[in-house]
């Protein structure tokens, strides 16, 4: 067996370094033996030695230290630790309180000079920094040195922190002065740390519940009570003088996020900047995590599926106010709720700022909502807004661009009481602006065109249903222009131009102050067509299909104020129609002015052909529920007679028809009456007064004429009775027609009439006939002479009487006088 050769110098070295390491461990242990068997004496010289640098007091319970269990580190633990400063018993707030604080230092670094913490533990914890309103905080504890330390002294060492790990642990920042509160729960914090030139890198991994992150207490906190995990990246430059964290898979209440993280310790004041994404994060979720003033808001609003979020969150850690906040959001085909509807297949990108202008402190009131290319479907409408912004969360103002084009059917489940559609399509392209009030757009203002093509409408209120119905509505500075209208109703066909001035202002605020002038042209106009008009108003509120509702006062949504609007504007309409029917009646060249109201309409200047004569008008409709009362003033020359009373149905007369006469008839006609709502008259409605010229006049086959002259006159024609000129005045009253006196000048018999018609019974009329045949007079042709021969020889004084039973019975005027 061979021997290792060794020198005596080596042998002699290792001797020697030997006992050199084993003096270093007596001389550990030695030290570690005393401080275990010397603990109140070294901790009382401890606390001595800490108190003289502090403007407070710092307490320690017990200590302890251990070389066997840490071998070859030196562990020391401290027990019941607290750190208070001199203002503390009018504050409260103590630094720190800590049940246990364990520290492992590196025995081979000591040695060198250098401190190397290899692990700190604290368990059970309270670190609480605390800055009352004059901006005094408890870390003044902490004296400021009055000498520059002198990083070259031979007598200094670094210190460096390999791990550390909290349990247990509260940590706030409560700000009074700033506003601001931090508070963190920790339950477990684990870090390791490395220290290269350029500062110092750590690897965390924790646990925390977030009590409060308030930048503004007046708001409220950020992901209050949310628990906070995962494992996070952080690096100190001392050349930048920044904090750098970073994570990419970290959860805040359970949903993931990456979060990128600056704090500029470095700089006076200290700032800090948060860039947090989450690619999948519910709305509810999202609301749960921003300030009290925020979720207010947001929650009022919601979205079914996730949506990805990403966010920029950037202050200070002085002085009050809002931190900068920048939030984007990426929504694709998701349901969205809004206050009062839901938008389906919604997507859009939108950005909210609060720092909208430059030079205003951040907050809601310099706040702006941003988004592009939205695009969804509002009850069953699509639509699309190119760019859209919601300034100023305290008093909101919306404006954006607006685009649809559909099929007009889909109409009907917004317009709903009002409108409905049956085919034809739709086009919309409108710049908005509007108030937001409690969450809602109200009194939306518009700038651009609604266009409708080929459509067939019903306009529920009045019953009325227009075919083939083209319209193009222009929003230009606060008027609506209405141009390209065309409708069709039945056989009738209008064409429209049409103008509201200020009616963006008068829409909402004085809906019955809106005056439509319309320029009407028609080929042809079917009257009877639009009797739904004297049909009662249904106002019935426009709703949605689901749910109705009654909507009796004005509203600040555009679409229920529809229908507020309609029924209580008022419109002028100057008509010119080539041919106009109204059940047999019929004119052409038709002119007139009409002004229609909620309560009916007024017809001016209306003038007609008919008949082969002409009619000038002036009338009035007020509506009633099932009547309508109308005045009529009118002028009417020289029309075919017989063709008159058929287009009026005699005017409800019984014995005196359109088959009963010929000749030309001028007339002036003031009466007013009530027709019902389907256009007939009410008998016995009519009032008022008539004047009557009748030229080249023939009564033929009237009956009660016939009935008296069969005996008066059986060798005379009583069946064509030739008038050549008659006057009379009428007037019309509760169901009875008073006959000013008149003469008929005829070829059977000239009679001077004069009493009372009764439409129903209550006739009375006197009857003065003399038995000369007018036959003889006819060759006179002074008309003096002719009156004179009129009255000259009998003459027959004749009653036609009601018997009180409605028939008509005829007798001898006893008295002789007209009534």
């Amino acid at each position: 067996m061979l021997s290792l050769y060794m020198p005596a110098w080596l042998k002699t070295s290792l001797k020697i370094i030997g006992a050199l390491l084993l003096l270093i461990i007596l001389i550990l242990v030695g030290l570690s033996i005393y401080v275990s068997s010397h603990k109140e004496k070294v901790l009382t010289q401890l606390t001595q030695k800490l108190n003289e640098n502090l403007n407070g007091k710092i307490n320690v319970g017990s200590i302890e230290t251990s070389f066997f269990t840490s071998f070859p580190d030196f562990a020391l633990t401290l027990k019941n630790v607290s750190l208070k400063d001199k203002q503390w018993a009018q504050h409260h707030h103590t630094l720190l309180d800590a049940k246990s604080f364990d520290v492992v230092v590196n025995t081979a670094a000591l040695l060198k000079g250098t401190i190397s913490v290899e692990h700190i533990d604290i368990n059970g914890a309270s670190v609480d920094l605390y800055t009352d309103s004059t901006g005094y905080s408890n870390t003044s504890i902490f004296k400021k040195s009055s000498t520059k330390k002198d990083n070259k002294s031979k007598g200094s060492s670094s210190a460096e922190l390999g791990k550390f790990s909290l349990k247990n642990v509260n940590f706030i920042i409560d700000d009074q002065k700033a506003k601001k509160l931090f508070s963190f729960a920790v339950s477990e914090l684990r870090a390791k740390m490395d220290f290269p030139d350029s500062g110092w890198t750590a690897n965390l991994h924790l646990n925390v519940l977030a009590k409060s992150m308030a930048f503004s207490t007046s708001h409220g906190s950020f992901i209050k009570d949310k628990v906070l995990g995962g494992d996070l990246a952080a690096g100190y430059n001392q050349k930048t003088g920044n904090i750098n964290v970073t994570s990419s898979n970290f959860t805040i209440g359970g949903d993931d996020f990456g979060i990128i993280a600056r704090f500029a310790v470095g700089k006076k004041p200290a700032s800090f900047l948060f860039h947090i994404t989450a690619p999948q994060l519910l709305w509810s979720h999202a609301s749960q995590l921003v300030t009290p003033n925020i979720s207010l808001k947001l929650n009022m609003f919601n979205m079914d599926s996730p949506i990805g979020v990403d966010a920029k969150i950037a202050g200070s850690f002085s002085g009050g106010g809002d931190p900068y906040l920048y939030i984007t959001a990426d929504v694709n085909h998701n349901r969205l709720t809004i206050p009062g509807s839901v938008i389906d297949d919604c997507s859009f990108k939108g950005v909210f700022n609060n720092t909208y202008a430059k030079g205003k402190e951040n907050g809601d009131e310099n706040s702006i909502i941003r988004l592009a290319h939205l695009t969804g479907t509002y009850n069953h409408i699509p639509f699309a807004i190119d760019t859209g912004s919601i300034i100023n969360l305290i008093k909101p103002i919306a404006a954006g661009n607006f685009r649809a084009n559909f099929p007009a059917a889909d109409l009907n489940y917004l317009l709903a009481g009002v409108t409905k559609f049956n085919s034809g399509t739709a086009e919309m392209a409108l710049r908005f602006n509007a108030d937001i009030v409690n969450y809602r757009i109200n009194k939306p203002i518009f700038a651009g065109h609604i266009n409708l093509k080929n459509s067939d409408i019903v306009y529920v209120p009045r019953n009325l249903t227009f075919r083939n119905t083209s319209l193009s509505l222009d929003f230009t500075n606060n008027n609506l222009i209405l141009n390209n209208i065309r409708l069709q109703s039945g056989k009738s066909i209008v064409l429209m131009q049409g103008r509201i001035d200020n009616f963006l202002n008068l829409y909402y605020n004085a809906p019955e102050k809106i005056l439509v002038n319309w320029q009407i042209n028609s080929p042809q106009l079917y009257l009877g067509e639009f009797l739904g008009f004297l049909n009662s108003k249904h106002s019935a509120a426009i709703v949605s299909v689901k749910a109705k509702q009654t909507n009796p006062a004005n509203s600040g949504n555009v679409v229920k104020q529809l229908s507020v609007a309609l029924n209580k504007a008022k419109a002028t309409m100057h008509i010119r129609a080539a041919n106009v029917h109204y059940f047999k009646f019929l004119a052409t060249d038709a002119t007139a002015d009409l002004h229609f109201s909620k309560d009916g309409l007024q017809l001016n200047n209306v003038s007609l052909k008919h008949a082969g004569g002409s009619l000038k008008m002036d009338a009035a409709l007020v509506q009633g529920n099932t009547q309508n009362h109308f005045t009529v003033n009118t002028t009417i020359s020289k029309v075919n007679v017989r063709e008159f009373f058929y287009a009026f149905d005699s005017f409800g007369l019984k014995d005196l028809t359109d088959q009963n006469l010929k000749g030309f008839l001028s007339a002036k006609a003031n009466i007013s009456g009530l027709v019902n709502n389907a256009g007939a008259l009410v008998p016995g409605s009519v009032d008022g007064t008539m004047d009557i010229n009748l030229q080249n006049g023939v009564l033929i086959n009237y009956q009660p004429l016939i009935s008296i002259g069969k005996f008066a006159f059986p060798f005379r024609n009583l069946h064509n009775i030739s008038i050549p000129l008659l006057d009379a005045h009428f007037e019309i009253h509760n169901r009875m027609v008073t006959i000013h006196p008149f003469q008929i000048t005829s070829s059977l018999i000239n009679a001077d009439v004069a009493g009372v018609y009764g439409l129903t019974n209550g006739t009375d009329i006197t009857i003065d006939i003399p038995l000369r045949d007018p036959g003889k007079d006819s060759t006179i042709t002074d008309a003096a002479e002719r009156a004179k021969k009129r009255n000259k020889g009998i003459v027959v004084h004749l009653r036609a009487k009601d018997d009180g039973t409605g028939k008509v019975k005829i007798g001898r005027n006893r008295d002789k006088k007209l009534l």
